[in-house]
């Protein structure tokens, strides 16, 4: 009996450390996600000189009041006071900012890469993180420039989303380098 309990001991402590080991790796016991932060957003006041003209008015309008990604992203209010040009949606980990009416971005260049998401030409602008917290798309072919803001993890359909809606409601331009 004691040669049984000295080796099933040992076999016992090993099964509970790999459980707890495989547990922690899927997650088993982690608490559970918080929802994002639907209350007002305080957004930094930038240099916005088009973020009052009808293109922006127009766009902002045509805006859904959810964004599609795993689950809805809800429209989040702005703080007061409330910047012109601009509408955001809660999400995890960052919610996402759109604004409209910017300067031109300077990073704009004759050999900027674009990247076009359902007919419209955005230049993307990360954090300059390895891996990015967030991302900036610049709206480059439209009469005015807009810029949204959203994390990676969110993927690709808010900024499809909000594409399909900056095609419908601007015209395109020519891109404007300099």
């Amino acid at each position: 009996m004691p040669v049984l309990l000295a080796i099933s001991l040992p076999v016992l402590l090993a099964l509970a450390v790999a459980a707890i080991g495989i547990a922690g790796r899927l997650g088993a016991g982690a608490p559970p996600e918080q929802p994002p932060d639907t209350g007002p957003l305080a957004v930094v006041p930038v240099d916005a000189p088009d973020a009052t003209g009808p293109d922006c008015a127009a766009l902002l309008a045509a805006l859904p009041a959810e964004l599609d990604a795993d689950a809805p992203l809800p429209g989040r209010p702005l703080a007061e006071p409330a910047q012109p040009g601009v509408r955001a949606w809660a999400a995890l980990p960052r919610p996402v900012v759109l604004r409209c009416g910017l300067p031109r971005p300077v990073e704009l260049t004759p050999t900027s890469a674009l990247l076009e998401v359902n007919g419209v030409k955005w230049l993307q602008l990360d954090d300059g993180v390895p891996d990015p917290v967030v991302i900036s798309y610049v709206a480059v072919d439209r009469p005015v420039y807009t810029i949204v803001t959203i994390a990676p993890a969110l993927g690709s359909g808010p900024l499809q989303q909000v594409s399909d809606v900056v095609r419908a409601t601007l015209p395109p331009t020519a891109v404007r380098v300099r």
